[in-house]
């Protein structure tokens, strides 16, 4: 099933112009990964070299190449969020459980000050009490 849609995906964008990001941007929202096994596939059919197409997917934070084991947690480091409690948010994170938690440097909600990200939702104005409400 993995090997359709990664087909399928490249198929989609295979005649786009600058398809690899799409590719990659697909795969990981359909998926929630790369799988490893793509990017030969990836490299192949866009004529690129298997360096070049992991060097986009290691390069940017965002892309994992690893099945996510519990629900992911993005928590956003940087000075907006830190000056409004981001630090507190981290350490509550990591010590809560049941979560995948990944620190990015800007999700684009400094006005929403602590933010983060759980899967593809964002949270903004985050306290410890609010991210126990939202992870259950």
């Amino acid at each position: 099933m993995t090997q359709d849609i990664v087909a399928s995906t490249i198929a989609r964008h295979q005649g786009r112009e600058g398809p690899l990001l799409p590719i990659l941007h697909e795969l990981q929202h359909t998926l929630g990964y790369i799988p490893r096994e793509a990017l030969p596939r990836i490299a192949q059919a866009l004529n690129l070299s298997r360096a070049e197409v992991h060097g986009v997917v290691s390069y940017y934070h965002h892309f994992r190449t690893e099945k996510p084991t519990a629900p992911v947690l993005q928590v956003c480091r940087a000075e907006s969020c830190q000056a409004m409690g981001a630090d507190r948010l981290w350490e509550h994170a990591q010590a809560h459980g049941g979560c995948q938690v990944e620190a990015v440097y800007c999700l684009g909600l400094c006005a929403s000050s602590p933010a983060a990200m759980l899967g593809e939702e964002p949270l903004g104005r985050l306290t410890p009490e609010k991210l126990d409400e939202v992870l259950g």
